[in-house]
């Protein structure tokens, strides 16, 4: 098994697995981004999010992709946006190195909190986050706004 940061070219691989995290948590025709834009977007002149990697055997088993923030209470802080590794990987430990990775990255760069989202239902993550150290939140609520609210609320 081995850990490295992502590279341009596993945008195509990377973008398999954010499908196959989809199709996990039964969302599997909400994913819009393209390879293209994995490619635009995390390797421009100012990159929006950085991945870690996760191969065994030439085949890329697993990613991280984190991104930072700002925070007016902490200042810069990571959001890890996703952590998947492949189903036949479950288990082997591959996902608790990656978080690791993740981790040690943000101790590196001296941010003050790492941050990411888990479903509710998601009883095996948040057994695991728990176990790790990290808090899950039961009194904060995620608030999003999808395209079409963008359009509704700029139309009023």
């Amino acid at each position: 098994m081995n850990i490295r940061k992502g590279k341009i070219e596993d945008m195509s691989a990377v973008l398999d697995l954010i499908k196959e995290l989809a199709t996990f948590e039964k969302e599997p025709n909400a994913v819009v981004v393209t390879v293209a834009d994995l490619e635009r977007d995390g390797f421009g002149e100012s990159p929006l999010f950085y991945t870690f990697i996760a191969e065994q055997n030439n085949e890329i088993v697993g990613m991280a992709l984190y991104y930072y923030r700002y925070s007016t209470w902490k200042g810069r802080t990571i959001h890890l946006e996703d952590l998947i590794v492949k189903e036949k990987m479950r288990g082997s430990g591959l996902g608790f190195e990656l978080y690791k990775k993740v981790i040690a990255q943000g101790k590196c760069d001296g941010v003050r909190r790492i941050e990411w989202n888990v479903l509710d239902w998601n009883t095996p993550a948040i057994e695991f986050y728990e176990k790790s150290g990290a808090r899950v939140f039961k009194d904060w609520l995620v608030a999003q706004m999808d395209e079409n609210g963008i359009d509704a609320f700029l139309e009023k």
